[in-house]
């Protein structure tokens, strides 16, 4: 049987450094399972030292394309864009922060059996300060249960989703809601979905851009309208 064709995605706002050597694991590891792949990198209005790196990529990895926004998007902004973009049969992002390790892929592809087609990852252990620790477990447990989601970790972002269920989706969110909105409209499309064990590392270069107040706020604004639309007016 021959291996299915992959996009890789990864958002990336001010990740400059760590950018640049996760698209150059992931066309490793991407070679080593696929003939066929495409790397995204959207770039949602860095202001760091981005731009330069990617385009000094660009030159050095055929597979890879830039998608830029002039100004910032937001998360969900990203992921939308990243979603547009991407042409192969499954669909796999990750933050370019380098939280997660892109080498961890093949352990999402061995369980997408035909009667999958949406793999999750779920931390094994969260490498982030205490309060960020306390914050996500709560959200993650209100989540799951406030929406009815069909996964443990709706914060993990490390996913691979066949894209003929993408294709399916109508996600709106600018706002890291669209962790929760993607999952539901997934659920709601028919996907059936295997979570798997991976790792969380801690943050090397850079700080978190959702926890801020102003991003925060947004995010819960967004999730209570979300509420409302999908599990009240239905």
């Amino acid at each position: 049987m021959a291996a299915p064709s992959i996009s890789a995605f990864f958002p990336c706002y001010n990740d400059g450094r760590t950018i640049g050597s996760l698209v150059l694991k992931a066309a490793e590891v991407l070679g080593r399972v696929t003939d066929d792949y495409q790397i995204i990198v959207v770039n949602d209005g860095s202001t760091d030292d981005s731009a330069e790196v990617l385009r000094d990529l660009e030159s050095r990895v055929p597979s890879l394309t830039v998608v830029t926004h002039p100004s910032n998007r937001g998360y969900g902004g990203a992921l939308r864009s990243g979603f547009a973009h991407a042409t192969r049969d499954l669909v796999f992002y990750t933050d370019g922060d380098g939280q997660y390790d892109v080498g961890e892929l093949p352990l999402l592809l061995m369980l997408l059996t035909d009667d999958t087609h949406f793999v999750n990852g779920m931390k094994m252990a969260r490498h982030d300060p205490v309060h960020r620790v306390v914050a996500g477990n709560l959200h993650k447990f209100v989540m799951r249960w406030s929406f009815w989601l069909p996964i443990i970790d709706v914060d993990c972002d490390f996913r691979l989703i066949r894209r003929s269920i993408v294709e399916r989706l109508r996600l709106t969110s600018n706002s890291g809601s669209i962790c929760v909105e993607l999952v539901k409209h997934a659920q709601r499309a028919g996907a059936q979905f295997r979570e798997v064990s991976v790792h969380h590392y801690p943050r090397q270069h850079g700080q978190s851009q959702f926890f801020t107040p102003r991003r925060i706020l947004r995010t819960y604004s967004d999730l209570l309208r979300m509420w409302v639309s999908l599990m009240l007016l239905r």
